[in-house]
C-alpha cells in the first residue's frame, strides 16, 4: 500500500462529482479536439406552474445523451413523455448530433423508447438483481 496517499470521504458528493465530470470533460476534450459540450433542459408545468414532466441531458461531439426523462404520474399517457422526448431531438439536431442515447430499467420506459425509434443496444441483465438494465441509441439526421 503506498503511504503517499490517503482515500477520504467526499463531505459533498455532488461538488465532487461536479468537479470529476468537469476534469474528464476537459481530457475528453482534447483527446479528440472537440469542445462543444453543453448540457440541456426543457420542462412542462401545469397550468398552476408544477413542473410535471422534464427532460434534461448533453450534447457533444455529434452525440446526445438523454440522461433524465420524468413525466408525473397523472400526466402519462397523453403526450407528455412524446413531447420532451421530441424536444431532446429537436436539441440534439441543432448541435448537429446524428445519435441520441438512452438508458432505462426495465421498470421504466424502454417500450416507450422503442415507440419513438429507439432501438436496443445492450441488455445488462440482473441490474440490480432481477432486473433488466437498457442502453438505446436512435440515429437522427
Amino acid at each position: 500500500m503506498n503511504d503517499m496517499f490517503k482515500i477520504e470521504v467526499s463531505e459533498d458528493p455532488v461538488e465532487t462529482i461536479g468537479f470529476l465530470e468537469e476534469k474528464i470533460y476537459e481530457y475528453n476534450s482534447l483527446e479528440i479536439n472537440k469542445s462543444d459540450g453543453a448540457f440541456f433542459s426543457r420542462v412542462i408545468r401545469s397550468d398552476k406552474g408544477v413542473i410535471v414532466g422534464g427532460v434534461a441531458g448533453w450534447t457533444w461531439a455529434g452525440a446526445c445523451e438523454v440522461t433524465h426523462l420524468w413525466v408525473d404520474k397523472s400526466m402519462r399517457n397523453n403526450g407528455v413523455g412524446k413531447l420532451l422526448l421530441e424536444a431532446a431531438g429537436t436539441e440534439a439536431k441543432s448541435k448537429g448530433c446524428s445519435t441520441i442515447l438512452i438508458k432505462s430499467y426495465e421498470f421504466q420506459a424502454p417500450h416507450f423508447y422503442e415507440k419513438y425509434g429507439y432501438k436496443i443496444e445492450y441488455i445488462q441483465k440482473n441490474f440490480p438483481p432481477g432486473f433488466n438494465y437498457y442502453i438505446l441509441t436512435k440515429r437522427i439526421d
